[in-house]
């Protein structure tokens, strides 16, 4: 139901923009989220957004590089990546909230997930 797409390989710097698609169900209403985790390490909250787009929160490590948006015509949720660093390399997840609010960094919150794009940044 979610479709997480927009990984690759890029260099150190560069950006790439994810994109996660929603289908089955609306999920304009529901908080959505982005979360990652690098090879050996586990999942980490990345960026979350409101159901009406008006609120963000962001991890302290992505802050002023990634920004996450939505459209909820498309039932699609954005996260764009610029200045990619090597640490920044993961298998990203969409996630979404159906009782949210406000948006959450709490793993728990989030009741659907999509499958994850592999994003690989070289140095």
């Amino acid at each position: 139901q979610l479709q997480a797409s927009g990984g690759g390989l890029v260099q150190a710097g560069g950006s790439l923009r994810l994109s996660c698609a929603a289908s089955g169900r609306t999920f304009s209403s529901y908080a959505m989220g982005w979360f990652r985790q690098a090879p050996g390490k586990e999942r980490k909250f990345v960026a979350a957004i409101s159901w009406s787009g008006g609120s963000t929160y962001y991890a302290d490590s992505v802050k002023g590089r990634f920004t996450i948006s939505r459209d909820n015509a498309k039932n699609t949720v954005y996260l764009q990546m610029n200045s990619l660093k090597p640490d920044d390399t993961a298998v990203y997840y969409c996630a979404a909230d159906r009782y949210g609010v406000a948006p959450t960094y709490e793993e728990y919150d989030y009741d659907y997930w999509g499958q994850g794009t592999l994003v690989t940044v070289s140095s």
